[in-house]
């Protein structure tokens, strides 16, 4: 192993395999960092010597997906003015629709190993969101487990049961675990099945901070009471931010998500909804809309009580969704190069008028 190697670094997750993508930045005479905190163009890097605050002007393009964000790796220019000089290209990343639903995408978190989808039982589940956030998930790279947070509101063990295999039935290939931070019962079996790079993400008031300072050990993330009306909470999380827990991994805590847009994520959708997808395969016709098709393995499973309707409802919902962004992408994707080839082509107008003056 290299002298250079940044023993710092390894309980943010730093390997050899980063090691050997960052060589040609070390021998520019930059440093590694991760980056823990963005905000107002400048973020916040821990690198080998301490925690950098850092300009990212030099990174930032037009296309937000670009730009640094929580869990990237960085290739560092230290000195009077630091500044982020490149990032690493990331293994996995969080993507969602833009807030103004424009044809980019907004990355919530880079270089996740776990996505920890946390839903409080203090409310019923909304398992289409549920089944939205897992698409978001398994679409990133990363591995969804699926938290079932503030699980004492829910006394009776028969009813619990209930809930988790409905949504176990919502989210096939996840683990799903329940948890009350609060009585501490549950949070060593959630602390075992994370691992890794882990990404906190849900509602406002589902608990995600508190399971953080849980993992945590101490309470180092804000937390704040929900509404009695419909326990929704405010963003007691304003920001992304980066910690390291005492087991080992990486803690990323975030904002509630109130809307979450889904951005090119059909495999993600594939992912989530496997089990009408293999259902799929058995339908008489390749192109069946499991609808009034003879012969539909998807509809003969809703009548005989194998998949609930619901399922395919929100199948459709999302898979519809998802074509209309990734068309405004394909669309902003042909603008570019149309306005690309006019460029060129006004530039070769131009020199054959020059080339014309100077015969």
């Amino acid at each position: 192993m290299s002298s250079a190697f940044p023993q710092v670094l390894v309980a943010y997750g730093w390997s050899e395999d980063l090691e050997h993508a960052f060589a040609p930045h070390r021998e520019a005479g930059l440093v590694p960092g991760r980056v823990a905190v963005v905000d107002r163009g400048r973020c916040d890097v821990i690198t080998e010597d301490g925690v950098l605050r850092a300009d990212t002007a030099p990174v930032v393009t037009d296309d937000p997906s670009s730009t640094p964000c929580t869990g990237d790796w960085a290739a560092v220019r230290t000195g009077e003015h630091p500044a982020v000089m490149a990032l690493l290209p990331r293994r996995t990343a969080i993507v969602r629709a833009s807030v103004g639903r424009d044809s980019h995408g907004q990355v919530l978190a880079a270089n996740v190993d776990t996505v920890a989808i946390t839903v409080s039982l203090e409310v019923e589940v909304d398992l289409g969101r549920l089944e939205r956030l897992l698409a978001l998930a398994w679409e990133s790279g990363a591995r969804p487990v699926v938290v079932l947070t503030k699980a004492d509101h829910l006394a009776d063990p028969d009813e619990l049961d209930a809930v988790v295999a409905d949504v176990a039935a919502a989210a096939p290939g996840a683990d799903v675990v329940t948890v009350s931070p609060l009585t501490g019962e549950g949070v060593d079996v959630v602390a075992a099945v994370l691992s890794g790079t882990i990404v906190l993400v849900g509602q406002s008031g589902a608990g995600k901070s508190t399971l953080g300072n849980a993992l945590l050990g101490e309470d180092r993330l804000a937390t704040g009471a929900v509404r009695a009306g419909d326990a929704k909470g405010r963003h007691t999380t304003v920001r992304r931010e980066l910690l390291p827990l005492p087991s080992g991994g990486v803690l990323i805590d975030t904002p509630g998500l109130r809307g979450v847009g889904l951005f090119d994520a059909e495999e993600g959708l594939q992912q989530t909804f496997s089990d009408i997808e293999e259902l799929a395969a058995g339908c008489r016709f390749g192109d069946c809309a499991h609808d009034t098709e003879p012969d539909c393995a998807v509809q003969a499973a809703i009548a005989d009580g194998a998949l609930p309707e619901r399922r395919l409802r929100s199948y459709r919902k999302l898979l519809k969704e998802n074509e209309w962004i990734a068309a405004r992408s394909d669309a902003r994707l042909r603008a570019e190069q149309t306005n690309r080839w006019k460029v060129i082509h006004k530039a070769q107008r131009q020199a054959y008028k020059l080339r014309g003056r100077d015969r």
